[in-house]
């Protein structure tokens, strides 16, 4: 029991670290293609496509290690979907703490440009007391996009797992356990 566990969390550890690659390396590459000047439109443009391959490469990955864990393994739609629900967390993990990294370390004016940006944008809009409210907020950013990063990363790959373990396996009940 103790060694199916642990194969159970070692198997989704090694498909979470390479779906958070992929995430990583899309983040990495936008990020470097942001700050190359005079792209314009076609940053866009590449960034939509990037942000399209991602996806796309996201599920397949996820789909096909679903597929490997239901056949090394009886294909049962519950087990095959937590197997997914825990690659997917270690996968938002993995993620949430290098966008973090990279906001709080290498790059910590992010959020500061971001908010001054704001603030000169909507000054004409807001009260002092609204102003003040966004400043303070910006120290918390970091901690504040690394928890969103997790959810959204892991909802969506949950989501994922729920609806290819339903094709893998059948239509049994993936909760019943």
């Amino acid at each position: 029991m103790a060694e199916d566990r642990n194969k159970f969390l070692n198997e989704s550890g090694k498909a979470g670290l390479i779906l958070a690659g992929v995430a990583i390396a899309y983040f990495l590459l936008t990020t470097w293609i942001g700050k190359i000047e005079g792209m314009g439109a076609l940053s866009m443009v590449i960034g939509f496509v990037l942000w399209a391959g991602k996806v796309a490469l996201c599920i397949w990955l996820m789909v096909k290690f679903l597929r490997k864990f239901a056949e090394e393994n009886e294909k049962n739609r519950s087990r095959t979907f937590r197997f997914g629900m825990m690659v997917a967390l270690c996968s938002a993990l993995v993620y949430s703490a290098v966008y973090f990294a990279y906001v709080s370390i290498i790059a910590p004016d992010t959020f500061s440009n971001a908010v001054d940006t704001m603030l000169q944008s909507y000054s004409s809009f807001m009260t002092s007391e609204d102003l003040d409210r966004v400043a303070n907020l910006e120290p918390s950013m970091p901690t504040i996009s690394f928890f969103i990063n997790l959810i959204w990363c892991w909802l969506f790959g949950t989501i994922v797992s729920a609806i290819a373990s339903s094709n893998i396996c059948g239509n049994d009940n993936p909760f019943d356990e």
